[in-house]
């Protein structure tokens, strides 16, 4: 597997990814915001946690007219798979690749802290690796983490079975307690929670291994 991630001015989870990656066996290409393309060759794109441009304006508004993201969108709209984490997250419903939009957490308080995640579906390359209704633990760390969509666009995921992941115990105020979502191709997951930051013992848990040991099998079965 080949992986390109992103940095921007304010990211701060982008040599976790890179690292991450890595350590599950694919080679990282970094790229920088500014970049008009992506790598050639790559299997997916890695958009980082972190506070890109200061999340002025809105959490990654700015961040989601950089010129890399046109490259973003059209590796997307072609088929390429991409994985974006907190920051990340909110750069892609941004962007408009994923429904719904991240606002101020319902406590009005940065939240940073160990929380169980509910696997939703294992039908996608990132999800796999587990069973649904299995619990990993990962930690967040977002003060707008409160996932928000309408009825009609949360009748839409959940009838296209596109919940990845849900909070056991919702932290932010999130709809329906969602913490991360598919696109309708099931190529691209956003999730506020950061899976590499749970990746070796020393970090306190191992969970978020599984979600990138996944996508390197589906990578290698491609």
């Amino acid at each position: 597997m080949k992986a390109a991630v992103i940095t921007f001015p304010g990211s701060n989870c982008d040599r976790d990814l890179a690292m991450a990656f890595e350590k599950a066996g694919a080679e990282v290409l970094r790229v920088w915001h500014k970049d008009a393309d992506l790598p050639k060759g790559i299997d997916i794109v890695g958009i980082p946690g972190g506070f890109s441009f200061g999340d002025y304006l809105r959490c990654g508004a700015i961040a989601a007219q950089s010129p890399i993201m046109r490259g973003v969108a059209d590796f997307v709209h072609g088929g390429g798979y991409a994985l974006g984490i907190c920051n990340g997250f909110q750069v892609l419903t941004e962007t408009g690749l994923l429904p719904g939009a991240l606002m101020r957490n319902s406590g009005l308080k940065f939240v940073c802290k160990p929380v169980d995640l509910r696997v939703e579906t294992a039908d996608s390359a990132f999800t796999s690796g587990w069973s649904k209704g299995d619990t990993v633990r990962v930690p967040i760390a977002h003060h707008d983490g409160n996932y928000t969509i309408d009825a009609e666009g949360l009748a839409r995921l959940r009838g296209e079975d596109r919940v990845a992941f849900t909070y056991v115990e919702n932290p932010n105020g999130a709809t329906a307690d969602i913490a991360g979502v598919l696109s309708d191709n099931r190529r691209v997951l956003g999730m506020m929670p950061h899976p590499e930051r749970a990746v070796e013992e020393a970090h306190g848990t191992t969970g978020g291994s599984v979600l990138f040991r996944a996508l390197m099998s589906t990578m290698a079965l491609a």
